[in-house]
């Protein structure tokens, strides 16, 4: 591949070791202690170190799990009210309102009464994902249905085609961009939320795991735990990515809504 076409295929990791060279002689050269901010080879060893643990992969599976089914059900919820706010517009009066309304609420002042609500257990740390995931598909996928040319909309209803022809072969085709925009916004917002669950409540998880190394003063372990959760993330996007390149390759990079 030239590199002069896709010049980020080397600059990515180039950048990437100059910062984590110049952050691990910066640090004993400006007299930071290795308390406040460990040198990326002290984060490594406690890297290294969770991983040979089998309870770091059972508290990484539980996170997994929780964000995967957050992710599922807010994908689902979005998919199926989304559609129905697109085509009908008393729903959208209706509901919308209330949706953005509590959209404002601070997600983190509802995880305590989910934990009250759901337990400690992996229900409340599910409903915890959906909730935060939710709302940025949803307005993807509005916006993506109500995006369809106006011309091909007209052209088949003018042979005959009723709505549910109309919503299969124009809308859901042009909004299908729309909704993996959504998807890749959604299922990172997904693990967010499954951590700051844990972080309210709950006996396993990164998140949980992320506490115990701050009770223990142990700032390695603590970004390496950070780093695992980049990793994820990186992996759920690239995932999706994957996914929208092999169902909607017609299409070029369109806007994408956010939280």
């Amino acid at each position: 591949m030239d590199l002069r076409e896709r010049p980020e295929l080397l600059l990515v990791p180039a950048v990437f070791v100059i910062a984590m060279l110049v952050w691990e002689f910066a640090v004993p050269a400006f007299g930071v202690d290795d308390y406040l901010l460990p040198r990326p080879s002290q984060i490594f060893d406690a890297l290294r170190t969770q991983l040979s643990d089998p309870l770091f992969w059972r508290h990484l599976k539980v996170t997994v799990l929780e964000s995967l089914y957050g992710f599922l059900l807010a994908a689902g919820a979005a998919l199926v009210l989304g559609t129905a706010i697109s085509q009908m517009r008393l729903i959208e009066r209706t509901f919308m309102p209330y949706i953005v309304a509590f959209q404002t609420v601070p997600k983190a002042a509802l995880a305590p009464l989910f934990v009250v609500w759901f337990g400690f257990g992996m229900t409340s740390k599910v409903v915890m994902a959906a909730v935060i995931a939710f709302f940025p598909m949803l307005v993807n996928v509005v916006e993506g249905l109500r995006s369809a040319d106006a011309d091909r909309v007209q052209m088949l209803t003018v042979f005959g085609a009723g709505r549910f022809e109309v919503f299969t072969m124009v809308r859901l085709p042009s909004a299908l961009p729309f909704i993996f925009a959504g998807l890749e916004i959604g299922v990172v917002f997904s693990i967010l939320g499954a951590v700051v669950g844990e972080f309210i409540g709950a006996k396993e998880g990164l998140g949980y795991l992320l506490l115990q190394t701050n009770y223990n003063f142990d700032i390695a372990g603590m970004f390496a735990v950070l780093v695992v959760l980049s990793v994820l993330g990186l992996i759920a996007h690239f995932i999706i990515r994957l996914a929208q390149r092999r169902f909607v390759f017609w299409s070029q990079e369109s806007r994408v809504i956010g939280a």
